[in-house]
């Protein structure tokens, strides 16, 4: 666990940038809301309800995750550019088990 109770994790954006992203353990947060705290371009329409696709990442570290739960896999069932690693960020939560952990922000849907 890391002294400060705060964890890092890299989001690589849709302009190939990586930006290394501290994030506290101890907040309840996950990977969408961090992403939006530090204004990378997340938009979390539904809350992180996993009603929506805008927070979609692909996961590029092999850590360790949850499994998926049935809504989150339902709406990726819905969103494009979906792939093997695909995970919606708002499903992600921000533990200790996750440092280190790397994304890539999903390329957005044309509106």
């Amino acid at each position: 666990m890391s002294e400060s109770g705060n964890i890092t994790i890299t989001v690589i954006d849709r302009h190939g940038e990586a930006h290394e992203l501290e994030a506290p353990t101890d907040m309840n947060m996950n990977v969408m809301e961090v992403c939006k705290a530090y204004e990378l371009p997340v938009k979390g329409t539904c809350g992180g309800m996993a009603l929506c696709s805008t927070c979609h990442c692909y996961i590029l570290s092999d850590t360790d995750l949850p499994e998926m739960k049935d809504d989150e896999e339902d709406m990726l069932d819905q969103a494009f550019f979906v792939e093997e690693n695909s995970r919606l960020g708002c499903q992600l939560r921000i533990t200790d088990e996750i440092n280190g952990l790397r994304i890539q922000l999903a390329p957005e849907t044309e509106e």
